[in-house]
């Protein structure tokens, strides 16, 4: 079954604050490549087992490309550490726009990042 969405971008003014502020939150570190003359920070994602079912996303520095808080909202796995990613938005250099909400399919929340992306996070 392929999935609705197999990659996304969200982009960055300071490319390296947008990284740092990634790393930071998920505790994980993001690949840096430059693709197509693209800088990109791959965000981690599983893509070993089904390389037709992944999906990953990356953060990027494209001049023309303008972050937004209005629009689509990508939401990150956090893998059932919601709160503790939560946690590391603010010291990090975000915001906390909708805290920690449970739905029968899980827990979200909505953050904006230091470049003013309205991001969702999710954990099942």
């Amino acid at each position: 079954m392929n999935n609705a969405l197999n990659w996304f971008e969200i982009p960055s003014t300071d490319f390296n604050r947008a990284v740092m502020f990634y790393s930071t939150i998920l505790e994980a570190p993001l690949r840096r490549e430059v693709i197509a003359g693209t800088p990109n920070a791959i965000l981690p994602y599983d893509n070993d087992n089904n390389a037709d079912n992944a999906v990953g996303g990356a953060v990027i520095f494209d001049a023309q490309i303008t972050p937004s808080a209005h629009g689509t909202v990508p939401y990150l796995n956090c893998n059932g550490r919601l709160d503790e990613v939560l946690a590391r938005v603010i010291p990090a250099g975000g915001k906390v726009i909708l805290p920690h909400i449970d739905f029968p399919f899980g827990s979200i929340a909505t953050i904006l990042d230091t470049e003013g992306n309205r991001i969702g996070l999710h954990s099942a």
